[in-house]
């Protein structure tokens, strides 16, 4: 009796276990052999129960999704045939059970921004990307989790601090940008300063470049925000 209970307990302890170990699906959507062969060997060598299937282009990898959603996805974006990262955006969003490894030669760090801020399902790496840091990438996307190399972090952060660095007006070009807020035209500045309407049309570019503004509508905007002028003194048209 005591035997048969043990043995009963044994069989349920052995269920609950295999039903612990995730057998993961992986789907390598990678054009160049060797990288695949190198991404077959790791994800083996970790998890030698997972199934890995290869998906040559677009239509390839729909299927194989729609087969089984739930998937790896390990893709070199700039070998497949999307077309942009909407298309890509647009097919994790229609399997939104996939997670997603973008590995390439080379991401631009507008498609990075772009993926990683549309949704968690993406995990970033290089194919220059350091060995621990590609089996980091692997275990996160099986678990249903986001990496993102220190690469993609190091070009994401900088384009902010770029964004953030905001080139400052020199004397003349804040002088410039009052008048142009005050709505006075090119010629009329270019008389009043004693310049040639070239040398006002130059200020005025760099104006809006700094500014990052397209429109003299918009530095009136800017101008009235950052106190530079009244609204007590523009013009009556």
């Amino acid at each position: 009796m005591v035997l048969q209970h043990t043995k009963t307990i044994g069989i349920f302890a052995a269920t609950i276990l295999k039903k612990a170990i995730l057998v993961n699906n992986y789907i390598l959507a990678d054009n160049q052999d060797l990288t695949g062969f190198a991404f077959e060997s790791l994800i083996r060598q970790d998890d030698a129960q997972s199934e890995i299937r290869k998906a040559s282009n677009r239509a390839s990898l729909t299927h194989l999704l729609e087969e089984n959603a739930k998937s790896v996805v390990i893709l070199d974006y700039t070998l497949f045939d999307f077309t942009d990262e909407e298309q890509l955006i647009e097919m994790s969003e229609r399997f939104s059970a996939a997670t997603w490894i973008l590995v390439s030669g080379e991401l631009t760090e507008k498609l990075i921004r772009r993926v990683v801020y549309s949704s968690n399902v993406f995990s970033i790496i290089f194919k220059d990307s350091s060995l621990p840091s590609i089996r980091e990438a692997l275990t996160s996307a099986s678990q249903g989790k986001r990496y993102i190399c220190q690469r993609a972090m190091e070009m994401l952060l900088a384009r902010q601090q770029e964004s953030d660095e905001q080139e400052v007006l020199t004397a003349t070009e804040m002088a410039i940008a009052v008048d142009i807020a005050l709505g006075k035209t090119t010629k009329e500045i270019a008389k009043d300063r004693f310049s040639s309407v070239h040398t006002i049309t130059t200020h005025r570019k760099n104006i809006f470049r700094k500014l990052r503004v397209n429109t003299a509508h918009e530095v009136i905007k800017y101008a009235l925000r950052a106190g530079w002028v009244d609204p007590s003194d523009f013009y009556t048209i």
